[in-house]
């Protein structure tokens, strides 16, 4: 696709709005999950390799639609591939896309180019299924905040719907956390009118936010709410007792084990922190 149908693509885009939900996969489907992600992973990382190639050997720079034709002789020499959802082995070609669009837009702005990398299969972590209705679909259920995901050849997923998905979707990106949780993103096409609803009214005036304030000025003028919780800091640690010139007693056996195993607990530690710091700043 050349650069003028990219942009007149975008320029007729709808604006889209993103809900994240809660899933709870069984087992046996956490396992189809991550079976077809290392099966993603390697097709980006073959996709990238040829392009690659391609270019060394033959200065040919492939296409999107060129390696997507291949994707039907992929699964005749890999036959595992065709238990993954075609359109996710299209959404994995499409993304080395991507990769090498941003590329190219780097290097013309000037900026750090940031050639595309191949990636673990620890970092490729989502798949996205593009067609409402046909790879996926969402079923409410009657109880509160209940509803049902419908994949591609993985059938239904237990799903908290806490919120009702006005307008018409469009892609749903089922992706792992590194703390082993799954969400899904589902990507909902809405008209000017909910954009226009939803959009903050235009200040008169310029305004700013002094850190460690009380409260938060709002509009109309002269009215003001206390901050949340969250947009404060964490409370601060009780003062540590003085030093004391005793001589602490030895630690049981049972503690020093403990001790020596703590530094192999740290990688989840530093990973339960770091989920919690982005959900308070997303916040």
């Amino acid at each position: 696709m050349s650069n003028k149908a990219k942009t007149k693509t975008k320029q007729a885009a709808k604006p889209r709005k993103t809900y994240l939900f809660r899933i709870y996969p069984t087992h046996k489907q956490i396992n189809t999950l991550l079976e077809w992600l290392g099966l993603c992973c390697q097709l980006y990382n073959a996709a990238l390799d040829e392009r690659k190639s391609a270019y060394r050997m033959a200065g040919v720079s492939l296409s999107y639609e060129h390696q997507c034709a291949e994707l039907p002789g992929c699964k005749q020499v890999r036959p595992e591939l065709r238990d993954v959802p075609s359109q996710a082995l299209q959404d994995a070609v499409k993304r080395v896309d991507l990769a090498f669009d941003n590329f190219f837009r780097r290097v013309q702005q000037g900026q750090k180019p940031g050639y595309p990398r191949f990636k673990s299969r620890f970092r490729y972590d989502s798949m996205t299924f593009k067609q409402y209705q046909n790879s996926f679909d969402v079923i409410r259920g009657n109880k509160k905040n209940k509803g049902t995901l419908v994949l591609a050849k993985l059938g239904p997923v237990k799903m908290v719907l806490h919120r009702p998905i006005k307008g018409t979707p469009k892609t749903a990106v089922v992706k792992r956390t590194p703390t082993g949780k799954w969400f899904v993103s589902i990507s909902v096409e809405i008209g000017e009118e909910e954009v226009l609803a939803g959009a903050y009214p235009s200040a008169p005036k310029k305004s700013g936010l002094m850190w460690g304030s009380r409260l938060l000025p709002t509009s109309p003028p002269g009215r003001k709410l206390p901050i949340l919780a969250s947009f404060g800091g964490r409370r601060r640690r009780s003062p540590e007792p003085r030093a004391s010139s005793r001589k602490p007693p030895k630690a049981a056996n049972s503690e020093r084990k403990s001790a020596k195993s703590w530094p192999a607990c740290m990688s989840g530690l530093l990973i339960v922190a770091k989920t919690s710091l982005n959900k308070r700043s997303a916040n």
